[in-house]
């Protein structure tokens, strides 16, 4: 499969005042090769030794001395993570794009786009953080490497969405250089090609000096970061962000956008967001997640699916509270560390899909009526959640422990 013709993910965020109630709202499709199976895990909060590493992807890393609890969505044969949450109501998603500094070089295993997503959850509390520790670490580390394991030649950079309470961020690289960009208001959106301009809030110290020294720039008036850096012939990814603008901003006029928008344009296939479960490179598993303003006791709740196609799939609820707990019918099975059992790169070696994963895409196969009755768990759930968490104590945080696993577990019921 050529890389130049994949098509890929899409991120979006809306914030006040677009939004209804002030609230922030994250959302993202994850995109991936038919057959890759994600997983949605939950990492509590820890402390590290000092002068450990932690194991990456490919490479390890020093590790922080403490870490945020996060919940993920990931393929499962990747230490790092397509999307995601953290404790303090940080969001994070990334997509792929390609930029006129390609080079044989993105083959060398370093930090996937997919790894930064989680170190910048697991370590920072803010969009702004998140910036910091992704530039950090593709300064001292860089990115690289095969971002499947089954296509050698799935290579690509990263541009990143990162959201919190009170704004985003748009990080967008090209090898280890990159811009970034604030947004405090409205929507915005990312797809698979450049979006900064001359609009840069922050950018790599030797952005310009880079970019005249390898001839994408003469020097004068102001650097357009997607205009030097951007690849041409990136239409798809620019048509699907130019679609998904257009819904963001037809659902946000009348500055009540919300949770059930969202999903909305996560579901909307005429645009290309939401690719079909029998797609060659399906929308593998979808994120939504709502952030209460920062004066609010109303706790974040980020919304996963954890299987294919989001028009065929259910959103199910997940909020951080002390003892929170998910099903492991959403995780895919361990997979044994025995040399002896080792097949070659890229051919999946075991069976990583777990139970929801195959009852679900045997009900697509066999029995589709039952995804638009499991539907209407989420349509209810919705509205129910929103009324309880408005009202929401911290005497209540007990009730919200299993709200994710019971979610699949009823789901599951559905299937069998």
């Amino acid at each position: 499969m050529s890389t130049s013709q994949l098509t890929s993910c899409d991120t979006f965020v809306a914030l006040p005042p677009a939004t209804k109630r002030g609230f922030v709202v994250f959302g993202k499709n994850s995109d991936r090769p038919q057959g890759e199976v994600q997983e949605v895990v939950h990492f509590p909060a820890a402390s590290h030794e000092p002068g450990s590493k932690v194991q990456c992807t490919y490479i390890s890393v020093d590790q922080a001395e403490s870490t945020h609890a996060v919940i993920l969505s990931r393929p499962a044969w990747m230490w790092g993570a397509e999307m995601g949450a953290n404790e303090h109501g940080l969001c994070a998603g990334n997509e792929a794009v390609w930029t006129r500094l390609e080079s044989d070089d993105d083959r060398t295993e370093r930090l996937l786009g997919m790894d930064l997503v989680r170190l910048a959850l697991e370590r920072a509390a803010t969009a702004r953080e998140a910036v910091d520790v992704i530039t950090g670490l593709l300064a001292s580390h860089g990115q690289g490497g095969p971002c499947s394991d089954t296509d050698a030649s799935l290579l690509y950079h990263n541009s990143f969405l990162l959201a919190d309470r009170a704004e985003a961020w748009v990080l967008e690289t090209a090898g280890h250089l990159w811009a970034a960009k604030r947004i405090t208001c409205g929507v915005a959106n990312i797809s698979n090609c450049l979006t900064i301009g001359v609009e840069m809030d922050l950018q790599h110290p030797e952005l310009h000096s880079e970019a005249i020294s390898r001839g994408l720039w003469d020097g004068s008036g102001q650097l357009n970061f997607k205009q030097v850096f951007g690849r041409d012939g990136d239409a798809d990814g620019c048509s699907r962000l130019t679609e998904g603008r257009k819904l963001m901003e037809r659902y946000a006029a009348a500055g009540e956008f919300d949770v059930e928008n969202m999903l909305a344009v996560l579901r909307d296939a005429p645009s290309g967001i939401c690719r079909a479960y029998d797609d060659p490179f399906h929308t593998a598993a979808s994120q939504v997640s709502v952030l209460p303003p920062m004066a609010s006791a109303r706790p974040a709740c980020h919304w996963f699916t954890g299987t294919p196609d989001p028009q065929r799939s259910v959103f199910k609820p997940f909020v951080f509270v002390p003892g929170a707990r998910i099903s492991p019918h959403i995780q895919s099975p361990a997979i044994e560390d025995d040399p002896a059992k080792a097949q070659p790169r890229f051919q999946r070696p075991v069976e990583r899909a777990h139970r929801l994963y195959r009852l679900h895409g045997e009900a697509l196969r066999t029995r589709p009526e039952r995804h638009e009755q499991v539907r209407g768990l989420e349509q209810r759930c919705v509205p129910e959640l929103d009324r309880f968490l408005e009202q929401f104590t911290a005497e209540q945080a007990g009730e919200l422990q299993e709200l994710f696993k019971d979610c699949v577990e009823s789901e599951l019921q559905f299937y069998k």
